[in-house]
């Protein structure tokens, strides 16, 4: 089968079924494994799709951007575990900022940590974090319908106030070149501050942030370490090169 054969049954498999399996694009084009991943890697500098743990994804749109409620329902189980392990990277007596977003906030029924405090932007954090007994500092500015962040000119004036030994980032895009991303310029500008404003800084994706790049920059990727919950050998070794990653499992 000539090359651009392979590659137009490879993007209809992807326009009909958005994730795609290597093995799947392995028997649809009577092709080798290793002729369908130089297939995909070609396909993705031409920045027609993603590689993915085992196959290829559709990139989102630029500025597309799901609500709170969508966002919720999908990849709880890795949101969980990233979550998980990242409350235990907060210890006594830390200071934290923890950024609005659905990772973030399955952060909290696992912080442990003794007299620590929380500066947040994220409304949909309070509840959980009042009912944990956390002393917790809210940002002011507007609150963005989508994501129930506060962003904006309030929101950059309070953070700027503060100073933190960590802060955990929640992040759209995820891309060796482009660095961490969100649809929204004005929440990417807190996200950028708050990782200035801190000792160490987080970044809280699931893979299916991997290789994607949205509209506005948050920050560099050697700016925060990565916490994601998997990965495959090729894309490890990319990222191990440009920063601090930690891999979680379970």
């Amino acid at each position: 089968m000539l090359t651009a054969e392979r590659h137009r049954i490879i993007l209809e498999l992807l326009a009909e079924k958005e994730v795609v399996k290597l093995q799947e694009l392995v028997e649809a084009t009577a092709s080798s494994e290793s002729t369908i991943r130089r297939d995909l890697s070609r396909l993705e500098k031409e920045k027609k799709l993603k590689r993915v743990h085992g196959g290829a994804a559709l990139l989102q749109q630029k500025r597309e951007e799901l609500s709170v409620l969508e966002k919720s329902t999908k990849n709880i189980k890795e949101k969980q575990i990233i979550a998980k392990y990242a409350a235990s990277l907060v210890k006594d007596g830390d200071c934290i900022y923890l950024d609005a977003g659905t990772t973030t906030l399955q952060m909290i029924p696992f912080l442990e940590a003794k007299d620590i405090v929380v500066v947040t932007n994220g409304v949909m954090h309070l509840e959980a974090l009042l009912e944990k007994e956390i002393p917790t500092y809210l940002l002011g500015g507007m609150v963005k319908k989508k994501t129930k962040a506060l962003i904006g000119r309030g929101a950059i004036s309070a953070l700027e106030s503060y100073s933190f030994d960590k802060c955990f980032i929640g992040a759209n895009g995820v891309h060796i070149d482009y660095g961490y991303t969100t649809p929204d310029p004005e929440e990417a500008f807190v996200k950028s501050l708050a990782i200035k404003l801190s000792r160490q800084a987080y970044i809280l994706a699931d893979h299916s942030k991997i290789n994607e790049s949205t509209f506005a920059k948050i920050a560099d990727l050697d700016e925060a370490t990565l916490i994601i919950d998997e990965l495959d050998e090729e894309l490890l070794r990319q990222y191990e090169a440009k920063t601090a990653i930690e891999v979680v499992t379970k």
